[in-house]
């Protein structure tokens, strides 16, 4: 798996939210989240941007790009 993967799974546990639960507050659906942490997709910039803030970190954190 790829970083961003890894992280959006291991973060969305960590915030004790399900992916239909995350689904649900960005306004997607979970088949688009089970994609981003399978790496069969990747979500637009502006999804991404809303990613960091419910999970609380950087978009570089979530890129892999700072740990």
């Amino acid at each position: 798996m790829c970083k961003f993967a890894d992280r959006l799974k291991l973060l969305r546990i960590e915030k004790g939210l399900n992916q239909t639960e995350l689904a649900e507050q960005l306004s997607v659906n979970q088949r688009s989240v089970s994609n981003w942490e399978n790496s069969l997709r990747e979500p637009s910039f502006e999804m991404l941007m809303k990613l960091a803030q419910i999970l609380e970190v950087s978009t570089d954190y979530l890129l892999g790009l700072e740990d």
